[in-house]
């Protein structure tokens, strides 16, 4: 609900500026004695008529007054309605001192210690804030005798000071304490007079005219709002553009999006065809394993077969050897005893000799002979036989010793089932076995350890996500809390603007060096961002592309870098190269600036513990704080 006066004068006539004044004591009086009813509200006290007459701004004028002195309540405006009002109300060509000044007189002052002294601005201001006029600032004026009883009140530059300025201006005249009052002649002074500032007072030759003309300026109301226009219509303007920018800048990424999109497809079609193509390789290696170790059993059993049936054929030759060997003996035992015959023939020769005549014993020499000569000749047909026998029984050792090198080339084949030994048929086999077991054994510990190994992986990446965890969350409680530490936050990547702000301090004025600076920096955090800009040299050691160590790690040649250090200096270079060092040393993937844990006294990466050690001492000293209090 609002407040309204109801009266029923019925005159529609406009009152001239002389007869107001009488109006605003007249309706005052009314509203004392009890002839019009005043609807009081909570809410803000404002007029709906869009056109008023000097009758009704005598009227509003006295409801003030009424409000403020008799029942109490601030008729002052603070809502937008008002400053609509407030506009409404005044000529938009008069000429206003701007910023909005009001101008306070007739404050009361002592003479004292051979000056003037009086009330401070900050009282005053604070008396004129409790009314609702929301001044920023009071200034008394003083001169060579020292407060001249007069001063200074600044509002805010906007329409709301304005409003609050009109406010000050209207209170003070329903009170009879206006500026028009104020030059009267033919009333006695008393209390405060003010109003707001305008030409007359700007351009008067008193302190309050010297200190108006040294502060601000005169404006009109058109003026300053063609003024505001022209500004938001820049505004507009700049921000469509930004708009514009940011559009095209959207369109950018998502078409970079698109691309990176349709590469990270492929690469993954390109991973799922390779896995694929792995598993088949697998698979046929697998496969070929299992053939090799078959045909490598399969010759085994061939062999086995084959050393079985030359073992069993060298038995028998043997057991022929042997027949053979004793045959032989029974030949040696015939001639031995064919020798003992000749020799006992010898014997009768010789007995014979003696016995009978030269003739006879020629007889017999001869005969005697002959049987010697039979007997050497079946001797040397014996020999014969015997060195044949001798020359095949050599042969058949020949041959027996060929068996063995076949038989030890056949187990220097067999040393392709893991080095099986020349032990024999069957410890090859047994050895064949052994190794098979102990294979399988090595197979499933070797499975075991590869489960036992995937536990321990995904313990330590628990462990490893919960320390990350962690670590996130005291940077984000170091970021709260203010701590006097050499261990504490910083943003890794981010650009210092402060060498931009020196470089372009010395090529423009201060405010347009502010804002080329901030659009400078703005661009170079976008090229830090930017994936696709890589100004890292790449140098060769021992035969193998390595990225470079950190102070020659930049690639000087790069041509955004080349323009940038000649354009701008090493001032700005180094910044730029040193957020580039953070961001790939710290977060290269990802490219934009992360918050770190970080010991400034080491300059490094602070560790986990030393972050803990530093919030303990800090609640061990806020414990020891409120023990204290």
């Amino acid at each position: 609900m609002g407040s309204s006066v109801e009266h029923s004068s019925g005159e529609d006539t406009d009152v001239s500026d002389s007869e107001t004044e009488e109006y605003v004591e007249k309706a005052y009086e009314e509203l004392k004695n009890g002839k019009y009813q005043v609807k009081i509200s909570d809410q803000a006290y404002t007029c709906s008529s869009q056109k008023r007459n000097a009758r009704d701004k005598a009227n509003h004028l006295a409801l003030a007054k009424y409000l403020e002195s008799d029942i109490g309540v601030d008729a002052g405006p603070s809502k937008p309605s008002a400053e609509v009002d407030a506009l409404a109300d005044q000529d938009h060509d008069e000429m206003f001192v701007w910023p909005w000044i009001g101008i306070i007189v007739n404050i009361p002052n002592n003479f004292k210690d051979g000056r003037y002294v009086g009330e401070s601005g900050s009282k005053l201001r604070d008396q004129l804030a409790s009314r609702g006029f929301n001044p920023t600032r009071v200034r008394p004026l003083w001169n060579y005798q020292g407060h001249s009883g007069t001063a200074i009140v600044e509002f805010h530059k906007d329409w709301s000071g304005f409003t609050n300025a009109m406010s000050f201006e209207k209170a003070y005249e329903a009170n009879h304490h206006g500026r028009r009052s104020w030059l009267a002649k033919n009333e006695k002074k008393s209390d405060l007079y003010a109003w707001v500032a305008r030409a007359d007072d700007y351009n008067s030759n008193n302190i309050v005219g010297e200190n108006l003309r040294k502060i601000g300026d005169l404006r009109t109301i058109s003026d300053i709002m063609e003024e505001e226009a022209r500004k938001t219509n820049k505004l507009v303007g700049n921000l469509t553009n930004v708009i514009e920018a940011k559009k095209m800048h959207l369109l950018e990424m998502e078409s970079k999006f698109k691309e990176t999109d349709s590469s990270l497809r492929q690469l993954i079609k390109e991973k799922d065809n390779l896995h694929q193509a792995y598993n088949e390789e697998i698979k046929k290696i697998e496969s070929s394993a299992r053939d090799h170790y078959k045909r490598i059993f399969n010759d085994h059993e061939k062999l086995k077969f084959q050393l079985e049936t030359q073992k069993r054929d060298l038995e028998l030759r043997g057991q022929e050897l042997m027949k053979r060997e004793t045959h032989n003996e029974i030949e040696r035992k015939r001639l031995a005893e064919d020798l003992e015959q000749y020799l006992d023939v010898a014997r009768a020769l010789n007995n014979a000799v003696k016995n009978c005549s030269l003739q006879a014993a020629a007889e017999e020499q001869r005969k005697a002979d002959e049987n010697v000569m039979k007997l050497a000749e079946e001797q040397k047909k014996e020999k014969e036989k015997l060195h044949k026998k001798i020359i095949m029984l050599e042969k058949q050792l020949d041959s027996k010793q060929a068996v063995q090198l076949e038989i030890e080339q056949l187990r220097g084949k067999l040393n392709v089932v893991k080095h099986m030994g020349d032990e024999g048929d069957l410890e090859v086999l047994n050895k064949v076995d052994l190794l098979l077991k102990a294979l399988r054994e090595k197979e499933a510990e070797l499975g075991d350890l590869d489960s036992l190994n995937q536990t321990l992986i995904i313990q330590e990446r628990m462990k490893n996500e919960e320390l990350q965890d962690a670590r996130k969350e005291l940077v984000n409680v170091l970021k709260e809390i203010s701590i006097n530490s050499h261990i504490g936050v910083k943003r890794m990547g981010e650009l210092d603007s402060k060498p931009f702000h020196n470089a372009m301090k010395r090529r423009y004025n201060e405010a347009e060096a502010d804002e080329r600076a901030t659009e400078l920096c703005s661009l170079w955090e976008e090229y830090l961002r930017d994936p696709e800009w890589h100004p890292i040299k790449v140098v060769n050691i021992n035969g193998k592309h390595q990225l470079a160590i950190p102070k020659a790690v930049i690639n000087e040649d790069d041509e955004k870098l080349r323009d940038l250090k000649e354009n701008y200096g090493d001032e700005v270079f180094n910044a730029v190269t040193s957020a580039l060092f953070e961001i790939n040393e710290y977060n290269p993937s990802g490219r934009y600036v992360i918050s770190e844990l970080w010991n400034y006294n080491d300059g490094r990466r602070a560790y986990l513990k030393e972050g803990a050690e530093v919030l303990l001492k800090q609640w061990k000293f806020l414990k020891r704080k409120r023990g204290m209090d």
